[in-house]
């Protein structure tokens, strides 16, 4: 990966299960910006501090306290940070997955073009003592593009539409990016050794137990908060692991195990369809459920 890069990946333990997701940002030829969740940190540090090799020459600095993060998301997000800016943020110039440091009013950030909420997007990461100045220069000139603040719950419920998966509830230690919808995400060929190689091997060659799946309710009653049981004819294969509101239906997903009685190779023979059923206050709500995005507001392309 070469510097203004970043990719998304998984560290995993020897079971193949996730011990945490993450971006990294190669900002520099010797240099590389790591972000996880903020509840996180601690642990992920101390993760990749044990397994930093004493012949590796790496130094691990935790700077958490020293940036912060607002993102710009939406198809405006594009021309509203440009009105602010000398550089280009065009697809040309910062593709999708690319990282730039640019000047946006008088700060200086680090741009990536992403989306955690589907559609295009950017986060930009700024030094706290600039974040204010970042954030009046956007409050300032986002009024003509329909800008406006969104919190915990919005993010929460776009990146369900968008089936971006998030911490805990979707990487429990003994899932699989295979189990989570994330083979993208793994390489096995690759030159370098990593941790759950052989785990994750297997797996694919004997079969999966479980996959995650998305979910829309049909019922308006239905509103999820995650952890609710999920059952196929009667038998329970899971429960929710998040759940969120969506302008056109609530939605949710969950890890679902393999139906018993079929012994197919591909779990997705056990998931299809529309005839799942879920408990909720005392009552079943029907939902359509797949593997991929319940909507379309997801956009690898950013």
């Amino acid at each position: 990966m070469p510097p203004g890069r970043m990719v998304y990946t998984a560290m995993l333990n020897a079971r193949g299960g996730f011990e945490s997701d993450l971006t990294v940002l190669r900002v520099a030829e010797r240099e590389f910006f790591i972000l996880t969740g903020s509840a996180q940190a601690t642990r992920d540090f101390s993760w990749i501090e044990r397994h930093v090799g004493p012949d590796e020459h790496a130094s691990l600095v935790d700077v958490t306290g020293a940036w912060s993060v607002i993102s710009v998301m939406g198809p405006k997000a594009q021309p509203l940070l440009e009105s602010l800016s000398s550089d280009s943020l065009g697809r040309d110039a910062l593709p999708f997955a690319h990282v730039a440091t640019i000047d946006v009013g008088y700060a200086r950030v680090r741009a990536a073009r992403m989306s955690y909420v589907g559609g295009p997007g950017y986060e930009l990461y700024v030094p706290v003592e600039q974040c204010a100045t970042l954030y009046d220069a956007l409050a300032e000139a986002g009024p003509r593009f329909g800008l406006k603040d969104a919190g915990y719950y919005t993010i929460d419920a776009l990146r369900i539409e968008a089936g971006r998966r998030h911490g805990a509830p979707s990487f429990p230690p003994d899932e699989t990016p295979w189990e989570a919808g994330l083979g993208y995400a793994v390489k096995l060929d690759k030159p370098a050794a990593f941790i759950g190689r052989e785990a994750l091997a297997k797996q694919r060659t004997s079969g999966l137990r479980k996959r995650l799946v998305l979910f829309t309710f049909d019922d308006p009653r239905a509103f999820p908060w995650g952890g609710e049981p999920v059952t196929m004819d009667g038998r329970s294969v899971g429960e929710l692991t998040s759940a969120g509101y969506s302008r056109w239906a609530a939605v949710a997903m969950a890890y679902a195990r393999r139906y018993p009685a079929r012994r197919r190779r591909d779990p997705r023979g056990a998931l299809r369809g529309r005839h799942r059923r879920r408990a909720l206050r005392r009552h079943a709500a029907p939902r359509a459920a797949g593997l991929a995005s319940p909507t379309r507001a997801a956009s690898l392309s950013g």
